[in-house]
């Protein structure tokens, strides 16, 4: 089958608009947490999103679009501008795949905590598919728009079932992502009371997400949105397009055991898939952009999973989990660990695992450590989401060829 290519990248994340500056902050480990929300009884810290709504819309444009759509549209936007010329293109042959977990959060938090009139435009605004919609209605795509609400794997399973409608010929050209803005104080409760966020201590709020740490505690909230621009590789060629990698496998599974707790065999599913769609054994792959949650359970069971599927050769495969410094972005989670690993691939350079001074036994992974983050063998690179639910997504992405 004809491959598909990536050949737009856009991004609107806690370290910044620019999907270059984005990857060199985060090769260089600055973490973009903060403490949030001082009023609630336990510390909190979460990655925002420094964002001017007015270069992307008017202050009439803005009613009833929440900040999650909001952040959609700009990402979508900047990819489809680094996606170069794209030639004559019939809007019924381009789609957007969008993935978001919960919606939108701010519109909700008013219409609960306004004490006074609901505004009335609450329902479209907080409709997990208003940001596809919203990107829709910018770009004028007029074939299918759909959204995916898988929880932590969400934007994951959206470029994976973008790549498939590229690859069947069902679009031409497809803008698959994800967006999530939950940084709201009823949200961060709520994470809280499930005891799945990490644990702040004065002064070390920046280094607070410690994947695969001895020491971990959880993960923190993080938002924005990240899109790619997908297309076959054939029609990436015929208009001279900049290709940063092939989108070659992907794999999706369901553990079916547990609505919370992760399962390595479930996991391994997908990986195996991914590799199996791709024609690449575990040795072929040098790097794994974790899911990486550093919560005590999950750490593990992605370890346990990495070691069914890479057996000896799990130390060739380097690891690194970009929460630690961005947050965990949950819809658009597997969106911008996509984009990440696909710069990763494009610039055969690591972003390091951060905050893991002394790493856990039981996930005994070869970690990518600061300063050493140089790859130049690198031909191929997985991105895993697991959700929530029970769902795997995995991506697989390889340096064009040809």
């Amino acid at each position: 089958m004809n491959p598909v290519a990536v050949t737009g990248l856009g991004l609107v994340a806690p370290h910044g608009q620019d999907h270059a500056a984005v990857f060199e902050a985060l090769l260089r480990g600055r973490s973009a947490l903060e403490p949030v929300f001082p009023e609630l009884p336990k510390a909190a810290v979460a990655a925002r999103v420094a964002f001017d709504e007015s270069r992307w819309f008017t202050k009439l444009q803005l009613a009833g679009v929440d900040r999650v759509s909001q952040l959609a549209v700009a990402a979508a936007d900047l990819a489809m501008q680094d996606a170069g010329a794209l030639g004559e293109l019939d809007p019924e042959r381009i789609g957007v795949y969008a993935g978001c977990g919960m919606g939108g959060a701010a519109a909700l938090e008013a219409a609960y905590r306004g004490g006074g009139r609901v505004p009335p435009l609450t329902i479209p605004a907080f409709m997990p598919n208003a940001p596809a919609s919203q990107v829709a209605m910018r770009q004028g795509v007029q074939g299918p728009v759909l959204t995916y609400s898988v929880a932590c794997a969400s934007s994951s399973v959206a470029i994976a079932e973008a790549a498939k409608a590229v690859q069947r010929g069902d679009v031409d050209l497809a803008i698959a992502g994800g967006s999530e803005a939950l940084i709201v104080p009823g949200v961060v409760l709520a994470w809280q009371a499930m005891q799945t966020l990490a644990s702040v201590k004065p002064g070390e709020e920046s280094t607070a997400i410690r994947p695969f740490a001895s020491d971990r505690s959880g993960f923190a909230l993080g938002e924005g949105a990240a899109f790619l621009v997908l297309e076959s590789a054939e029609r990436a060629r015929r208009r001279g397009a900049r290709s940063y990698a092939e989108l070659a496998g992907w794999g999706l599974s369901c553990d079916a055991t547990h609505l919370t707790k992760p399962d390595a065999p479930g996991q391994a599913r997908a990986l195996r898939q991914a590799l199996r769609q791709a024609g690449l054994q575990p040795r072929d792959v040098g790097y794994c952009n974790a899911h990486g949650t550093a919560t005590r359970i999950g750490d593990v069971v992605e370890h346990d999973a990495l070691a069914q599927v890479w057996g000896a050769d799990l130390d060739r495969l380097r690891v690194s989990s970009t929460k630690a410094l961005h947050g965990h972005l949950l819809g658009a989670a597997g969106a911008l660990e996509a984009v990440v690993t696909v710069l990763a691939l494009h610039l055969r350079a690591l972003p390091p695992n951060m905050h893991c001074a002394a790493a856990d036994p039981a996930c005994g992974l070869n970690l990518v450590a600061p300063g050493d983050t140089e790859a130049p063998g690198l031909q191929a690179a997985i991105s895993n989401s697991f959700a929530f639910g029970g769902t795997n997504s995995v991506l697989l992405f390889r340096r064009p060829r040809g």
